[in-house]
């Protein structure tokens, strides 16, 4: 049975363990912070790598950005990560075979290997955080597009509010269903008369936060309900066009933002608009390190 080194890369830490093919940790999962310089990130890279080279396979790595059709590079500038992250060769740091995949997808194989859309054939994962990211399964297999960027969910075009998003352009479903959106959104609402009388009405409209969304539904504050609705709204009209697009069996919903759902009540929204067969929405199974998991899962088939 392979053995591979999974590594999840993600702007504040780097998380490591060897993985088998059937998705379970052999070891225990390590964590690193992540270096501010490409030069300290591929040291730390090499070390990670030559502390397991001589007991894997392959190493596998989970990362932010679109990855070329090749699996071997970051293609697109990430913001998140050093500067030059999009010129490293993952090739180059290994004498095994190494393969590289972006997070989302990753996120969405294991959902579809072992998590919550085992046994579906036609399955897509959101991710709902800072931004929104998303992997897509068309029958049975990971849909990447002719350069391996399929699948860029976060930079579909909704509203026509001119809201502007972290890749420069205006109006993404990510600068609204994310959780940076839902901020923005309460940034906008806290400058209507509906905030004079938030418990939060002592604040600027610029320091309200998430949490203090959340905190407000859960003492029925009226203004947080209206923003968590706006935000909510946001979410379903993207799920929507995604679901009339593509017609998947399941959605999985995972992601800090998707704690915060009722997802049978966005099932029946979404179920009650769209043109093609009933879809189910459900939360992620496959845990904090999906990631980790779906990259390894996919080395297997690839390498």
């Amino acid at each position: 049975m392979k053995k591979i080194l999974a590594i999840d890369a993600g702007g504040t830490k780097i998380s490591y363990a060897v993985v088998d093919e059937s998705g379970k940790f052999l070891n225990e999962i390590k964590t690193v912070p992540t270096p501010k310089t490409i030069e300290e990130l591929i040291k730390v890279f090499k070390n990670i790598i030559s502390e397991n080279e001589n007991n894997i396979d392959i190493t596998a790595f989970a990362t932010a950005g679109a990855v070329n059709i090749n699996n071997t590079k970051v293609d697109s500038s990430t913001p998140n990560m050093p500067e030059g992250y999009n010129q490293l060769d993952f090739t180059s740091l290994s004498t095994k075979p190494v393969f590289v995949e972006n997070d989302a997808n990753c996120a969405a194989w294991a959902e579809y290997k072992i998590g919550a859309a085992k046994g579906e054939e036609n399955t897509i994962t959101i991710t709902l955080g800072t931004g929104v990211g998303g992997g897509f399964i068309i029958d049975g297999r990971l849909l990447r597009g002719k350069s391996g960027r399929g699948g860029e969910v976060g930079s579909m075009k909704i509203n026509g509010q001119k809201r502007i998003c972290t890749c420069h352009r205006y109006d993404c479903w990510e600068s609204y269903a994310s959780g940076t959106g839902l901020k923005k959104t309460a940034e906008e609402i806290a400058q209507t008369d509906i905030f004079k009388s938030s418990i939060f009405n002592t604040k600027t409209p610029q320091d309200v936060t998430t949490y203090d969304i959340i905190e407000g539904l859960n003492k029925n504050d009226e203004y947080s309900k209206t923003v968590f609705n706006i935000w909510k709204q946001d979410l379903i009209t993207g799920l929507i066009n995604i679901t009339n697009i593509f017609d998947p069996e399941s959605i999985i919903i995972s992601g800090g933002m998707g704690k915060f759902i009722d997802t049978e009540e966005i099932q029946n929204a979404i179920n009650s608009e769209i043109v093609v067969s009933p879809v189910k929405i459900k939360l992620a199974k496959a845990g904090n390190y999906s990631g980790m998991i779906g990259c390894a899962l996919l080395a297997c088939e690839k390498k």
